[in-house]
């Protein structure tokens, strides 16, 4: 049976891409989740494509999601963003959701920064907290590399320091500077769409989840596996169920992540331009 979401699909769509981008040659990959697109308005003489424009790509669905693809510079690097993503629980397979890495890699990208909306578990979070990613838990039931392996990916990969140390220090420093509160912890992706209950939340808070949510795994899992560095926040849009007894919706996710995206977008930035400098330094 074809893959639909192979190495060579990849390709079809990066090249898709790239003729509408240009000479430009991204070097990092952003994927804004739920209302945290208001990033991609900051992207310099942005190319934007719209997700039904890239062969592979579904329109997006979910309300706090643009669905386009925006090729610009931002913290003086090329970037490509992707305003909305693909979630499992619209009913697409785990290689679908994570099918947007291995276009950043066949574009050339080995560096990605994910951000998602989340609800809070940890007693240490506060809504409208930012939260670097430590680490995460996969209780999505699925991996998006179920399947034959493809080209470029490894077939087993570590998942050790998904997240990588050195882009952390990297965040944590840029916080501090700019004097923005910033937490760490583990996020906890689920398949959703239903919000958990509170038992679930319980439960999650033994596993050692401080958040959770309903993306982002897939993609850190397959940025992994092509030797993509990954780092990542979670802006904490709620408290999870049963933490203060408040009813959930999507809304509060939204209205949240819009009163945060001042301080989200300053810091990712300045976070590409510093990620960037240190990059250079490296390499003398």
């Amino acid at each position: 049976m074809k893959n639909e979401y192979s190495a060579e699909a990849a390709r079809k769509a990066a090249q898709a891409i790239g003729k509408r981008a240009g000479a430009r040659r991204p070097a990092v990959a952003i994927v804004l989740g739920s209302g945290l697109g208001g990033l991609a308005a900051a992207v310099e003489n942005a190319v934007r494509i719209s997700f039904g424009d890239l062969p592979g790509f579904p329109e997006a669905t979910v309300v706090g999601h643009e669905g386009a693809a925006i090729v610009g510079g931002l913290g003086g690097r090329e970037v490509v963003a992707l305003s909305g993503r693909f979630h499992m629980y619209e009913g697409h397979p785990a290689a679908l959701a994570a099918f947007p890495v291995r276009v950043f890699h066949a574009m050339g990208v080995r560096e990605l920064f994910v951000s998602n909306a989340a609800g809070g578990i940890s007693s240490r979070l506060a809504v409208g907290d930012l939260m670097m990613i430590s680490d995460h838990l996969n209780l999505m039931g699925t991996n998006p590399l179920v399947g034959p392996a493809q080209e470029g990916e490894t077939r087993f990969p570590d998942m050790t320091d998904a997240y990588d140390p050195g882009l952390r220090k990297v965040l944590r420093t840029t916080a501090e500077t700019l004097g923005i509160p910033l937490r760490e912890g583990v996020y906890a992706g689920l398949l959703g769409p239903s919000f958990e209950t509170p038992s679930e939340v319980k439960m999650l808070r033994l596993l050692g989840a401080d958040a959770v949510g309903m993306s982002t795994v897939p993609e850190v899992i397959m940025a992994r596996a092509l030797g993509i560095r990954v780092a990542g926040i979670s802006c904490i849009t709620n408290a999870a169920a049963g933490v203060t007894g408040s009813a959930l919706s999507h809304a509060e996710v939204l209205e949240t992540t819009h009163r945060v995206s001042g301080a989200f977008e300053a810091l990712v930035t300045e976070y590409l331009a510093r990620s960037a400098a240190r990059q250079l330094s490296s390499a003398r």
